[in-house]
């Protein structure tokens, strides 16, 4: 994966590294400006869609393993390479933003009933976090898997790694170049050898212990040829176990749906080791179906026995937090859109007998953990954290206190402690993990932070714009003290809206070293994500898509409105479905920014579908295989909403040749059809990243990768 001013103010850090505004906001060179852009052959392919004949004169690009298609991304990524090494500000950010980044980050710890804490770490610059173990917060941490001297060039991602609940083994998941696909391994701890066993063709799945530690359960699909890997549709996931020291091939089917081919499919065990929780998703969306088959069952111990359904339909989301002996905690939003918590009696699982815990309240629920003694509680109050403690019989108990405004990103929860850890962020809040302690009810940093910027120098105001049909949109708006509201400021404006994914604040270095130079970092938080429940997911959803598009318009509107920037001062960006965000509103309203970064994006929508896990996306966009669904994204797909003869913003668009999520082709067509159609001489680049994928970059090609976006942005902004 998902996921930027004073006119020309002399402003200089008292540190080396630090820029002065005034040298980034310069003409680009007049070579910069003579772009030659490669040629890109055109064929006659046409698509007949319900009687509507659609142009595709750039299907060969699609072709991802074809020699054409990888001249064609060497050449474009020489053009864009020497646009970019022209830019004065390039080397400067770069150097700004690798300081920036060198500040040590650790995961939320997953703590073991062995009082074991397993967590990542970064120490700054380290291309992956490393996994460490420690016995405690007091005792220094051991390594037990350090990605960065296995595969030092960092084209090889560690995706995933869990504990076994005895702390003796962990399993891995490796992904070439980060994609979505995964070989599982198991690591002995106590020496950091990895057994024999290897798991292949592991896809969209979590790695689930017995309480025995003796194996986990886990989801996979068939295997396929390696040519089609990162491009194929996914069909027939299925669950197993895998008993350590067993080859794959004896891995126990524990459940599939060949009737629901294209279903996803996935198991989680309880802390307690008793129940084994089966999900059945369609798609995308959070909507499922919950099964539960008890582990202790005498007749088929330990892996597989009676598979009973808790809810049958999927009708709504069905999260399980945890269970008290035979009593189950969901967090649904069954009749709740903003979401509740219910408690489930195993033995009559029918929905006449569930009884609310949390009751939905005018906030939407994000996150529930289920404690010792209590519940823990991260609702969204206007898009920032509050985190409350009920009790398992639904009173509250207390709150738990927040270092300020932000968002609470992770909860770290056992069932046999009170205490907990969590994860706190903010635009000008590094994340951070802390350790709330219930008995003094403090929360105390779990590892001292080390800032490489002074956050008092800038402050973060949360305000509302106004979308066209009415609708508040929250945004987050972040810059220097003392900012003057004169219209000048360059301003990156970012947001996501859709899946119900929840955009809150969140710090990134890349953007405090766009703050730095005086520039208006702002989120809008729209429709199509969850910030205010299952509601407002849904007015973003297939035929009400254009809602989401209209937010963003209305937040770039209002931010011009209020004199933050202008539009040849405004920068978009998004990534993944925000890409296509940014893609339909560029094509929409091209007169309303200066600069559009679409990363890794959703951009044609005709034929999303027919690409790796794209037909799980049809839940929340509609496939155009449906007639009335094909006239609303041929409406506002961006590929096609190209006109030529338009003048178009400045473009770069972001993709990487192993992205299995949104193949790069989105972004190759999307490109090619950019570059014919511009009327003017704003440029049109494509940076196509080797060995990396959808949410995959080592740290020295992340920062690499932002500091030429916002060289690029910066670069244009100041004509």
């Amino acid at each position: 994966m998902p996921p930027s001013r004073p006119r020309v103010i002399r402003r200089c850090g008292r540190d080396l590294t630090a820029l002065c505004l005034v040298s980034l906001l310069v003409p680009l060179s007049a070579t910069a400006q003579r772009i030659r852009y490669p040629a890109t052959a055109r064929d006659r392919t046409v698509d007949d869609y319900h009687g509507t004949r659609v142009p595709d004169p750039y299907r060969w690009l699609e072709d991802l393993n074809s020699e054409r298609t990888a001249a064609w991304v060497k050449e474009q990524n020489a053009v864009t390479e020497q646009y970019l090494s022209s830019l004065p500000q390039r080397a400067t950010l770069l150097k700004r933003m690798t300081a920036l980044w060198n500040y040590p980050r650790t995961s939320v710890p997953r703590r073991l009933s062995s009082n074991v804490l397993f967590y990542q770490r970064n120490s700054g610059l380290q291309r992956q976090g490393v996994v460490v173990a420690r016995s405690s917060a007091q005792t220094p941490p051991k390594v037990i898997i350090d990605p960065n001297a296995m595969w030092p060039a960092g084209d090889t991602a560690l995706a995933q790694f869990e504990p076994a609940p005895d702390g003796r083994h962990i399993a891995y998941g490796v992904s070439a170049g980060g994609a979505d696909w995964q070989d599982v391994r198991i690591r002995r701890v106590r020496d950091r050898r990895d057994l024999s066993d290897v798991l292949h063709w592991v896809r969209f799945s979590g790695l689930s212990w017995t309480k025995d530690g003796k194996g986990f359960f886990y989801s996979r699909y068939p295997a396929r040829a390696e040519a089609t890997k990162l491009s194929a549709a996914l069909a027939h996931q299925k669950v197993y176990y895998h008993r350590l020291g067993t080859p794959q091939s004896a891995d126990v089917l524990v459940f599939e749906r060949p009737d629901l081919p294209t279903w996803f499919v996935s198991g989680m065990a309880s802390e307690d080791g008793r129940y084994l929780f089966l999900y059945l998703s369609r798609g995308a969306d959070a909507r499922n179906r919950l099964y539960v088959m008890d582990l202790r069952d005498p007749k088929a111990p330990n892996v597989k026995g009676t598979i009973r359904p808790i809810v049958e339909e999927d009708d709504g989301e069905y999260s399980v937090i945890g269970n008290v002996g035979t009593t189950l905690y969901l967090r649904t939003d069954l009749n709740a859109p903003r979401r509740r918590v219910v408690a489930v009696d195993l033995a009559r699982p029918d929905r006449a007998n569930w009884k609310t815990i949390v009751p939905q309240g005018p906030t939407a629920i994000a996150e529930v953990g289920l404690t010792q003694s209590t519940l823990v509680v991260n609702r969204l109050v206007d898009v920032s954290s509050e985190l409350s403690l009920v009790s398992l019989q639904g009173r509250a108990v207390g709150r738990v206190p927040l270092p300020g405004p932000g968002s609470v990103a992770g909860l770290g929860v056992t069932r046999d402690a009170s205490s907990f850890y969590f994860a706190f962020t903010s635009h000008l809040y590094p994340t951070t993990v802390l350790r709330y302690d219930a008995t003094t009810k403090r929360s105390t940093p779990f590892e001292a932070r080390k800032l490489a910027f002074t956050p008092s120098e800038y402050e973060t105001h949360r305000v509302f714009s106004t979308s066209k049909d009415g609708t508040r949109i929250p945004l987050f708006v972040s810059h220097r003290k003392g900012l003057a509201r004169n219209g000048e400021n360059p301003t990156l404006l970012y947001a996501y809206g859709g899946f119900a994914v929840d955009l809150v604040p969140s710090f990134s270095p890349a953007a405090l070293a766009w703050m730095e130079q005086g520039g208006v970092f702002v989120t809008a938080s729209l429709r199509g994500g969850a910030e205010y429940g299952e509601e407002w997911h849904q007015a973003g959803m297939k035929e009400k898509k254009q809602n989401v598009f209209d937010d963003f318009i209305g937040a770039a509107e209002y931010l011009i409105k209020e004199k933050y920037t202008s539009s040849n001062r405004l920068v978009i960006n998004g990534g993944s479905n925000g890409g296509l965000l940014v893609g339909a509103v560029m094509t929409q309203r091209p007169e309303l920014v200066a600069v559009a970064m679409p990363q890794v994006g959703v951009l044609d929508m005709l034929r999303y579908h027919k690409f790796t896990g794209g037909a799980a996306w049809a839940t929340e966009y509609g496939s155009a295989d449906d007639p009335v669904a094909f006239r609303y994204l041929s409406a506002y797909s961006p590929l096609h909403r190209i006109k030529p003869g338009t003048c178009y913003p400045a473009t770069i668009v972001t993709t990487a040749d192993h992205d299995d999520r949104v193949v790069p082709s989105h972004s190759y067509k999307f490109t090619a059809a950019l570059q014919r159609a511009q009327d003017c001489d704003k440029p049109v680049l494509i940076r196509v990243e080797t060995k990396g994928s959808h949410g995959y970059r080592p740290t020295d090609k992340l920062i690499a990768e932002m500091a030429d976006l916002m060289a690029f942005a910066l670069g244009q902004v100041a004509k």
